[in-house]
């Protein structure tokens, strides 16, 4: 895909969207943390209906801390894989406590040493608690560049590291957010929505459907 055409995709994403952010309802970096955490493998959706409980009860490491692992799990049992993520957040919380001051670091190796936190999850922290311009790349944004065109990869890694390589500077800092909402209302796995996509003549997916 040539630098031009990969411009205009994201010009017409901002214009539709000029201020994305991620449907994961929060209001600190730690309540971010939490719930990227708790989203592994569930929907958001599902997830904000946990933490609509949960954060008004406790959302500081100390807090979340003193509920112990079975208090925890207790509060999300409605969120798949709730146990072990109940296990990995009050091992989080305790270093957070004892290792930052309480405070979600802004540093990528500090946040992957956490206990339940992947490269993808510390992107999105440090993407939308902290604005630096990383890729989270998960199934919708994997589906999505390589569907397009914007950056083909066989693994997460590489078509993160393409994405960063390739989408012009100025639109890095919210192209997480635009490529995962539009793999998730447009161009999804089964069925995408060709008919109904801003950047359906740009695209460079062979099969799309006549009638979408």
């Amino acid at each position: 895909m040539n630098p031009a055409k990969r411009h205009e995709i994201f010009s017409r994403l901002r214009a539709a969207n000029p201020n994305p952010t991620t449907e994961l309802e929060y209001t600190t970096p730690f309540e971010l943390l939490v719930a990227v955490v708790l989203s592994a493998q569930s929907t958001d959706k599902g997830v904000n209906l946990a933490t609509r409980r949960l954060f008004p009860r406790a959302n500081t490491p100390e807090a979340l801390y003193a509920l112990g692992e079975a208090g925890l799990a207790d509060a999300i049992k409605t969120i798949g894989l709730y146990k072990s993520k109940a296990r990995h957040l009050i091992a989080t919380c305790r270093m957070l406590i004892d290792l930052h001051h309480s405070i979600v670091p802004a540093d990528r190796a500090a946040l992957e040493a956490l206990p339940g936190v992947g490269r993808k999850t510390a992107n999105v922290i440090l993407n939308t608690a902290f604005g630096q311009p990383t890729m989270a790349v998960d199934t919708h944004i994997f589906r999505v560049s390589n569907r397009t065109g914007l950056a083909k990869g066989k693994t997460v890694l590489e078509v993160e590291k393409k994405l960063l390589k390739t989408i012009p500077q100025e639109f890095r800092i919210d192209a997480h957010h635009w490529l995962i909402l539009h793999g998730r209302y447009v161009c999804q796995a089964r069925k995408p929505k060709c008919g109904e996509c801003i950047i359906a003549d740009l695209c460079e997916f062979k099969d799309k459907p006549d009638h979408a």
